[in-house]
């Protein structure tokens, strides 16, 4: 191997290890935000996203309660228009960002894979390893803090814990009696992941579907969350007693529910 060569190969080797440990201090920058206006999230901030301009002109909400529910969620926007779903757990550390698209009619684009604001970090750094990220459920930023000895229930709002964001967020605003935070995903649901809310009043709602396979799950989860966490979650049937069965074979959830019953009857969601 000629002098060349192995200073050629050296310098690669070199540039690797520096774009490592930026991407590793950039992952561990993200992770360690004390609050929720950390400045990559208050960068992102914007409801100009495809989902938020999705959901006004759809009429899930007015302008104005779009601001609203942006600003509690802390919603952001990518460069090619997706929406940015943070993840900051109740102690206002930032964890990570899912990054998702949708269409003008408010349903996801299934042509655009989501992705995940730390992977962005490694492929802009082309990092080698794993970054690993701890998740929560979307919304745990708005989770006030308990009484040293809490009582159930007690003077906080009752958390109402869906499938999607975009459940969460549009809800948000229609029942604002209600805490609403989202697992993310069918298989996002997760006993760790419930462990904050094992102090409070919890009420399930699983998205539908033909077999009642979604509900079994989080029925499940739900009852094992309560055996080794305590507390008392429900998991609503509302769906599986409500929806029809067109609306089950497309698997839809609370918010689809409701916004449709609204379109069918007349009456106010």
């Amino acid at each position: 191997m000629k002098i060349s060569e192995i200073i050629s190969f050296s310098f690669r080797e070199e540039l690797a290890r520096i774009r490592q440990q930026e991407a590793l201090r950039a992952s561990r920058h993200l992770i360690l935000y004390p609050t929720p206006h950390g400045n990559l999230v208050s960068r992102h901030l914007s409801t100009q996203s495809q989902f938020c301009r999705a959901c006004v002109s759809m009429g899930y909400l007015s302008p104005q309660q779009m601001q609203h529910a942006a600003l509690r969620y802390q919603l952001g926007m990518s460069r090619d228009g997706g929406v940015i779903f943070w993840q900051i757990n109740q102690l206002g550390q930032v964890y990570d960002g899912k990054i998702m698209y949708y269409r003008p009619d408010c349903h996801r684009d299934h042509e655009h894979v989501p992705t995940w604001v730390i992977s962005v970090i490694k492929s802009f750094y082309q990092c080698p390893v794993d970054i690993p990220t701890p998740h929560c459920l979307f919304g745990s930023h708005l989770l006030k803090p308990l009484p040293d000895s809490p009582r159930l229930g007690e003077e906080h709002q009752t958390v109402c814990v869906v499938e999607s964001e975009k459940t969460a967020v549009i809800l948000s605003e229609v029942f604002p009696q209600y805490l609403w935070l989202a697992a993310g995903g069918l298989n996002e649901l997760t006993v760790n992941k419930l462990f904050p809310l094992r102090h409070r009043q919890v009420i399930i709602f699983p998205d539908t579907d033909e077999t009642q396979a979604t509900y079994s799950l989080w029925f499940r989860i739900a009852q094992e969350a309560m055996r080794c966490n305590g507390g008392k979650i429900t998991v609503s049937p509302l769906l599986e007693q409500k929806a029809t069965a067109e609306q089950k074979s497309r698997k839809i959830d609370l918010v689809d529910f409701l916004f449709e019953s609204h379109r069918v009857t007349g009456h106010k969601v």
